[in-house]
């Protein structure tokens, strides 16, 4: 099960790399919230495995992100 968590977790890293091709028209604040938000999402399915953590994850990053690029 420790595999199919760490390759899900892969997969939404690679898809958050992927996905910020697409930040060129954001604003810098923007662009922080989204990266905060992947970064926050992929550690919370690490650390918790559910889809509650991977989403209290995404939100905190997203805060913490839109916080940062002030």
């Amino acid at each position: 099960m420790k595999s199919i968590r760490k390759m899900g977790a892969l997969a939404v890293i690679v898809a958050v790399v992927a996905s910020l091709c697409a930040c060129d028209g954001m604003t810098r604040r923007q662009r922080d919230t989204a990266i905060g938000a992947g970064v926050g999402g992929a550690a919370g399915a690490v650390i918790g495995g559910s889809a509650l953590s991977t989403l209290g994850g995404a939100a905190a990053g997203g805060i913490i992100g839109n916080q940062v690029g002030k």
